[in-house]
């Protein structure tokens, strides 16, 4: 069942990958291409009250998002920023970060903050035709 920050994300249009206790959504706001949120389902605003099975989960979520986004365009560094100010689950943003500004399907994404903190207030919104081709994208390069 999808939790309140799920559906904020765009769940289950952003689905990217979901798995026993995570679920990994395309960012609609694209901080950087390829940007996603990766939310807990356990009921948890804590990131210490999440199950000892979610933390378990947790690394090889963390692997199949760096060999995903990878395979999808590679990138220098990767943030995972918890601030959980306003959707209130645990959740992480998950910001690939490049040197240079990245293109997908004519649209240019920069990295304004490279090589600093990303500018999440910079980023790119998706348009309805835009974001289902970047989230099948992103989904070619999962592992199965």
């Amino acid at each position: 069942m999808a939790n309140a920050t799920m559906k904020n994300f765009g769940y289950p249009e952003t689905l990217v990958h979901e798995y026993e206790h995570w679920c990994v959504l395309l960012r609609p706001a694209q901080a950087t291409l390829g940007a996603l949120v990766l939310v807990c389902k356990d009921e948890a605003e804590a990131f210490s009250a999440i199950t000892p099975e979610a933390f378990g989960e947790l690394a090889g979520v963390v692997a199949d998002i760096e060999r995903g986004l990878n395979g999808f365009r590679p990138y220098r560094k990767i943030n995972y920023l918890m601030l959980m100010m306003v959707d209130r689950d645990v959740h992480f943003h998950v910001i690939p970060r490049y040197d240079r500004a990245q293109v997908f399907q004519g649209v240019e994404f920069p990295d304004p903050g490279w090589p600093k903190l990303p500018d999440l207030g910079a980023a790119v919104s998706l348009d309805e035709a835009l974001r289902p081709a970047l989230v099948a994208a992103l989904k070619k390069h999962w592992s199965a």
